[in-house]
């Protein structure tokens, strides 16, 4: 998920993270730089939506 515009990003205690006028958030749980996506998911999630064609 890519956020963009005017935000603040907190961890569970509070803590903001630094971020600049978009990032691309971890929505599986693969990222090891949580909670921003590396990249970990590609080639692990097959797209439903092509998997019955």
């Amino acid at each position: 998920m890519f956020v963009t515009g005017d935000f603040t990003l907190k961890d569970a205690t509070g803590k903001e993270f630094t971020t600049k006028k978009g990032c691309s958030l971890c929505r599986c749980g693969l990222s090891s730089n949580k909670p921003f996506c590396d990249g970990a998911h590609k080639g692990v999630f097959q797209d439903e939506s092509r998997a019955n064609k």
